[in-house]
């Protein structure tokens, strides 16, 4: 995914079909929420709670799309450039984490 194309179409959805970005707040408690909404799935799902009958048609990839698309407008309204910020972070973990994983016995 091209995180600048992303970005610019998540801007042009909010412009031709919202009527403005959420404040940074709201879309910080919607991002909990989406967020949240994973969690519930994953824990139900892949973890050991059991799954209610009301969740198991819930789908995984558009509660994670939710996520992104809340990341998407938080950085669009404070003026991050996320594919900036993914390519330095990127490079950071690569520089930091080349060997360490390899070298992690609880990961064997």
């Amino acid at each position: 995914m091209d995180l600048k194309n992303a970005q610019l179409e998540v801007d042009q959805w909010i412009k031709n079909h919202g009527v403005r970005y959420f404040n940074e707040l709201t879309n910080m408690a919607q991002l909990t929420e989406e967020v949240g909404e994973v969690a519930r799935i994953i824990a139900r799902r892949y973890g050991e709670q059991s799954e209610k009958e009301s969740d198991k048609n819930k789908d995984l990839g558009e509660e994670l799309a939710d996520v992104v698309f809340v990341v998407l407008c938080l950085a669009n309204q404070t003026g991050v450039d996320l594919q900036a910020a993914f390519d330095k972070k990127m490079h950071l973990k690569t520089q930091r984490d080349h060997d360490r994983h390899h070298n992690n016995d609880k990961l064997k």
